[in-house]
């Protein structure tokens, strides 16, 4: 009888608490944070821009509903493209583009030179979060992605928020040209830590391009009716929450408030109430069943937008505290039901749900101006909440539709 012959062993994923995981992670928090700034921080500086271009408040909106229409479209071509060219040079090179487009943002001359720079920023951008989430499965042990996962997360609701409150400050004390040029520098030095830090790809395999294949699944992930409400969801929920931030400048730097810049800068302080959200709203998920928690993080979301229509300055940001807790927590909930309703193709399926996501900041991030414009706040506050609404009404119907995880049985 033959010896058993031993197989070789593959190659070691990123294990937890070594050298390699916390430089990993201390690179693609890096990407993650600056993936985020770039995207947002020209929404506090709307009225700047707004005035510096002498465009309406409508169109001003542009400089952030173009570039998230962009990345949520290209996010769904990257994670394509990353099955065939690998992870890491999508992710570096998506940085490195997206530097680089800041600054020609940054010295654009024109109203439309400044909205084609940040229209390709979002394509560049589309390629980070495409293929971390891939790169962190793939390549982190099981027991270490987890916190790998949630160290990225909080990357990039950090660097949403402190992108939003360095542009503020620095267009007070500088330009707004000066703000934008600094966080694309701020990213290039991200990059720079990306390429070195970030082990290179071992368990990626290549794929041959597909693309019947890949437009086949895509439609059979549209067509099921628990991933497509989930998609709505992410729209609604979205849309909601870009809107009133980009409109709550407006509002705050008007008669009676007359805010600076850099103190509407410090209303995204809000978003750490969020980061804290997405953590606690999944554990919960986990006890009481992502169907109910969904919901109840919407209908946060919908009380935090009526208590937005009081006067008094606190009662304004204390509303604003529970949009962004609840709409991080729906975002939470909503995105990680996706991987358990779709039985193949999951990252295709999370994209297609970030394409709404995205879309839903465009659409209503930049329809809600005509509110705006018509009724001030209460038109902007009133279009958001027939958008929560809905998105309540989405979510109470997952109740009955959709198979995720609910509590284990005592």
């Amino acid at each position: 009888m033959q010896p058993a012959t031993t197989q070789p062993a593959g190659p070691a994923h990123i294990l937890r608490g070594t050298g390699a995981f916390w430089l990993a992670n201390v690179a693609l928090f890096a990407a993650a944070f600056s993936t985020f700034a770039l995207l947002y921080c020209v929404q506090p500086l709307l009225p700047e821009l707004a005035q510096a271009f002498a465009v309406s408040p409508t169109i001003s909106s542009l400089a952030l509903s173009i570039p998230t229409a962009c990345l949520g479209v290209g996010i769904v071509v990257a994670s394509s493209l990353s099955e065939v060219l690998g992870r890491k040079h999508i992710m570096l090179w998506s940085l490195v583009a997206s530097s680089l487009l800041s600054f020609a943002a940054a010295s654009a001359s024109t109203w439309t030179l400044f909205l084609v720079a940040r229209a390709f920023s979002g394509i560049a951008l589309s390629g980070l979060p495409a293929v971390a989430m891939a790169y962190v499965a793939e390549e982190f042990d099981p027991k270490a992605s987890g916190l790998a996962m949630g160290l990225y997360i909080g990357g990039t609701g950090l660097g949403g928020m402190m992108g939003r409150l360095l542009a503020a400050f620095l267009t007070d004390s500088l330009s707004w040209r000066w703000a934008i040029g600094a966080i694309g520098a701020i990213a290039l030095v991200s990059s720079v830590l990306l390429g070195a830090l970030l082990p290179k790809s071992r368990h990626f395999r290549p794929h041959e391009p597909a693309i019947a294949k890949l437009l086949a699944t895509a439609e059979g992930h549209l067509r099921d009716r628990g991933l497509l409400r989930l998609y709505i969801v992410g729209f609604l929920i979205m849309g909601g929450n870009v809107s009133l931030f980009n409109y709550i400048a407006f509002r705050l730097m008007a008669a009676p408030y007359r805010l600076s810049q850099s103190e509407v800068g410090l209303v995204f302080l809000v978003y750490l109430t969020g980061v804290a959200s997405s953590a606690w709203a999944g554990e919960l998920a986990g006890r009481r069943g992502s169907r109910n928690v969904l919901a109840w993080m919407v209908a946060i979301m919908l009380a935090g937008v009526l208590i937005t229509l009081g006067q008094p300055l606190w009662i304004v940001i204390a509303g604003f505290g529970l949009i962004s807790f609840g709409f991080f927590g729906a975002h939470t909930v909503a995105s990680s039901s996706i991987g358990h309703r779709a039985f193949e193709a999951k990252a295709l399926a999370s994209s297609l749900y970030l394409l709404f996501y995205y879309a839903g900041a465009s659409i209503l991030g930049t329809v809600t101006g005509k509110a705006w414009m018509a009724g001030g706040w209460l038109g902007v506050a009133a279009s958001i909440v027939i958008a929560l609404v809905a998105a309540l009404g989405v979510s109470f119907r997952l109740q009955t539709l959709l198979r995720l995880p609910q509590p284990a049985s005592d």
